[in-house]
Order: structure tokens, then sequence, then C-alpha cells
């Protein structure tokens, strides 16, 4: 099962809770507590006996930490599973409120890791050296864990997106790849016109899913500068991606399912979802939940708005940063080097299905020329690497993104719901983006 199952899933968003009321961190409350360090810190901290707690939910980091603790036999790593994403950012924005409680080391997605940064609650691994670390890592998720010259954790895995397609379906109807959007459109018409049971994808509304696409369509609704916080959902790329999608969404050619339900999985498994555009952790997703389509599964790039591009974004991925509050920085740095940027941690990653940011493990021969019997013998890393390679630069996260995926329903979710103006959703979006910013101290801009 892939790293990031847990990403695209359908989890319960807590709204009122101190976790995501950000007012309090605009003031900054960060302490020294374990004092700053550098390199030599790490290897004298390493023989002494000491523990280390970490927060994360990727099955993988258990593995990861017995394998550090056989490496440092003085070193014990305590993993503990708090909750799935925003499960887990309620406890910890709450532990950093309180001045307790916070784990040495948390993993943290990348888009909800500004909101952290801001209330300086992580520790900026540069003082131990780990921005030479740089040329190991793809740049889109070396510059989703980097802010304004700091660098507040190592990348874990990522998602760059592909397009999961259903060799059958296409064959069936005769359809081709589809190389651009338009050709995908058609595509969906196609199958649809000829199974009104069947659909070339599946999409109910999902913010991850929304500012990937965007992201793709070379859009940035977010501009920020500290505080100043500028919001424009209506931004080049992003009426790109609605103005393209509307053609989905209001025709009902969209699977009315769920993601992530059993419904969905047997769409998947039976054809009747005909294609996924989503991270390159999918398939152990497929593999695990939907087994009776071993064979019918094919990876092929993102359609793109022109033919010839090779535009992707990423959808999905975490990093693991360290926290303020630990009593014991050096160890923890440590453990997160371990775990993303060393050879003993990222195999165990990736053999337990983690789609790898480390260039090496994307370049490897081993890796690039896996046979997946799943997908008919393809190999598909050959694609989702190649993915990795063309992630379009420049893209930016809101400081309060947890709290604006918490109302997407409300807001863009409302377009899918009526089969309506996916812009003017963007829009009532970006209205209650800018009200929320603004009720946190933050200083929304034009």
């Amino acid at each position: 099962m892939s790293y990031s199952t847990h990403r695209r899933g359908k989890r319960a968003i807590a709204l009122a809770t101190a976790a995501f009321a950000l007012g309090a961190t605009l003031v900054g409350c960060s302490s020294d507590a374990g004092g700053r360090g550098n390199a030599d810190d790490i290897e004298a901290a390493l023989q002494e006996e000491s523990t280390i707690t970490v927060w994360a939910w990727a099955p993988a980091v258990e593995k990861i930490a017995e394998a550090f603790e056989e490496k440092y036999p003085k070193i014990t790593v305590n993993v503990e599973n708090v909750g799935t994403g925003n499960d887990q950012y309620t406890k910890l924005q709450n532990a950093i409120k309180a001045g307790s409680g916070a784990p040495d080391v948390a993993q943290i997605e990348y888009y909800a890791l500004p909101q952290f940064v801001l209330s300086e609650s992580l520790v900026d691994l540069n003082q131990y050296g780990f921005g030479d670390l740089e040329d190991k890592f793809t740049a889109s998720t070396w510059n989703s864990m980097s802010m304004d010259g700091k660098l507040y954790g190592l990348p874990q895995d990522s998602g760059p997106m592909a397009m999961f397609y259903r060799k059958d379906v296409f064959d069936k109807y005769g359809i081709e790849i589809p190389e651009t959007w338009d050709d995908y459109i058609a595509a969906g018409k196609t199958i649809h016109e000829a199974d009104p049971n069947s659909y070339i994808t599946s999409d109910t509304g999902d913010a991850g899913f929304t500012t990937s696409m965007i992201w793709q369509a070379g859009g940035h609704p977010y501009s920020v500068d500290g505080t100043n916080v500028g919001i424009n959902f209506q931004d080049e790329g992003s009426k790109k991606w609605a103005d393209t999608w509307n053609e989905l969404v209001e025709n009902d050619l969209l699977a009315p399912t769920g993601s992530w339900t059993d419904e969905w999985f047997r769409g998947l498994s039976d054809g009747t979802i005909a294609t996924l555009i989503i991270g390159a952790w999918m398939p152990g997703n497929l593999e695990g939940q939907a087994p009776e389509g071993a064979g019918d599964w094919r990876v092929a790039p993102m359609p793109q708005y022109e033919a010839g591009d090779t535009a992707t974004a990423e959808n999905g991925g975490s990093g693991d940063a360290v926290l303020e509050q630990s009593d014991n920085k050096a160890v923890a740095a440590a453990f997160v080097k371990f775990m993303n940027a060393e050879e003993d941690g990222t195999s165990i990653s990736i053999d337990m299905g983690g789609f790898p940011s480390t260039t090496a493990d994307l370049q490897s021969d081993e890796f690039l020329n896996y046979e997946s019997d799943y997908f008919g013998g393809q190999q598909i890393n050959k694609v989702l690497s190649e993915a990795a390679d063309n992630v379009v630069e420049g893209w930016q996260y809101a400081p309060f993104q947890v709290y604006a995926n918490s109302i997407y329903a409300d807001t863009v979710g409302q377009s899918y719901a009526n089969h309506s103006d996916l812009n003017e959703g963007l829009k009532a979006w970006q209205k209650a983006q800018e009200k929320y910013g603004a009720e946190q101290g933050f200083t929304i801009t034009d």
C-alpha cells in the first residue's frame, strides 16, 4: 500500500478547534529547547543513550525506526500514529499552543507545512548541514520543504501525477491514449454515450485534486510573502483548468462516486471508471483494493493543454520535520536524514509502496525496469519517474491551506453538486479564504 493512501482518503475535518485557529500562530512561539546544533552535534548525540518520539502514519516508519535502532543501538525511537493527516495536525497544533507534548519528529504533508512554519514551530535543518542534500531530491519536493531560505524538513515521498487508464476499455471503444485534455473530454463522451453507466473518471470535488490540476495548468492562485497573502482563483491557470473541467462537470460526464469508497473501488475493478488522474503512489492502492482489474490497467503521462507539452504537478506527498519543542533535536535530525536521505531508510519506504522523492532512487535501473504484473507487465516507473521530472515549478500553498481545504465542499464542492460553473465555486472559495485570512491577522493583498 502506498505511503500516501492517507493523502487522498476522505477525512473528517475538525473546524472549530484550536488546531486551525491561526491567529495565535502569527505571534512567534519558538523555543530553544534542546539548543542549536551543527553536524558534529549529531555524531556526538548518537553515541549517548536517548529516546525520540516520532508522529507518523506511513507504515514504513516503524521498520525504518527498527533499522535506525540497529545502526545506533543507544537510541530508542518511539513511533506513534496519533491520527492521519488532519487528526494529527489538530493534536500537533494543540501541543504547540500548550508549549509541551509535541513529538521530536512529525510527518507533515506538503500542503500543511506552511501552517507550522508560520508559527515558528519547526527547526531549520540547515544548521545541521542538510542544505547540502538538495541534489538528492526532486526540485518540487525540496521546494515544498524549503521556505525563505530555511529548510524545515526532508521530503519523504512524492506524488507526481499521471493518467492511470483501463486499456481494455480504451480498446473496446477504439480510444487512443489522450494526448490533450480535449482528447480526454472526447474520450469521456465516447465512453458515456456507449454505456451510460460508464465514465472516463470520477470526481465529486476534492481540494487537493483541484489545486494539483490548477498547478499543472500553470496557475499560481497563492502568493505569500510572510503574512502578506494574495489569493486569485481567476488567474490564467485556474481559469484554464476550470473552463476545461467544466466540460465534464456540466455535462454529467463524471462518475457520481466518492473517492475511496467501496463503490469507487468496484468501478475501478470492473472498468466503469476508466481512468484516474492521480499521484504516482496509486499503484499499491489499485493492487490492494481493485484486484479484479489486474492486467487491464496501464499508466500514461497526464493529458496536456497543448499537444507536445509535458507539464505535470504533485498530488500528495509528505515530509518529516523536527519540532522546536524537541529536547533531542540532533538525534531527531539524524533520524529524519536516515529515513529520507540514506539508502537504508529510503529502500524500506520503496519496498513498502512509497513513491520516492530521491533522484537516485527514481533513476536507478532496478526501479525503472520494474515490470508490474498488475499493469500488464508495463514498466510503470519509467512513466512515473518522467512525470517527477516534469512537475511545473513555482507552486505555492497558502499558510492556512489546511483550513482552506476544509471549506472546499461548501464552495467549489457546490459547483460539482449542482453541475454548474467551477469558476463560480472557485470565486466563492477565494472569498471565504480571504475572509478567514484577514480574521487571523494576515494581510490579504490583491
